[in-house]
């Protein structure tokens, strides 16, 4: 049986560039079957996000960012924290993690996947440096997928 993955797409995408996390997640519903992934789009991350990474058996978190040149992409694994405090309603991907781990018992192995944006101003449309890298976000999601479920099945 394939690994159940989580991918996490948040971001705005009513502001530009900061909504590249919900471009790539239609992206991808085309690309891999439910039975490989779900899919969430979000605005920000939510305490209540913890409940559905604790059933994954690997997360990957998309997003834009501001810092860095336009276009490139950052791909680095989510470190797991003991401290599962935070002080407002938006969170980190590992304070989601630990959160997932401290409730329910399962931190798996997460992702976290971003873009530098170039505009994040209010529009639907990304910027064209992003409609560039785009295709690479959408393959480095499949490639982190893949290495998910080789995991679970071996």
């Amino acid at each position: 049986m394939a690994a159940r993955i989580l991918i996490v797409a948040y971001g705005n995408p009513l502001r530009g560039d900061d909504g590249i996390a919900w471009h790539v997640a239609e992206l991808l519903r085309r690309k891999l079957s439910s039975d490989e992934a779900d899919i969430l789009c979000v605005h920000q991350l939510m305490p209540e996000l913890a409940e559905a990474v604790s059933r994954s058996s690997g997360t990957i978190f998309i997003d834009s960012r501001e810092d860095g040149e336009p276009g490139q992409i950052y791909q680095a694994r989510v470190a797991q924290q003991a401290d599962t405090s935070f002080s407002t309603h938006v969170l980190t991907p590992a304070q989601v993690m630990a959160l997932a781990d401290a409730l329910y018992g399962n931190g798996p192995e997460a992702y976290e996947l971003s873009a530098t944006g170039e505009s994040f101003q209010h529009s639907e449309e990304l910027s064209e440096r992003l409609k560039t890298a785009l295709p690479q976000m959408v393959e480095a999601v499949h490639h982190l997928t893949t290495q998910f479920q080789r995991k679970t099945q071996s």
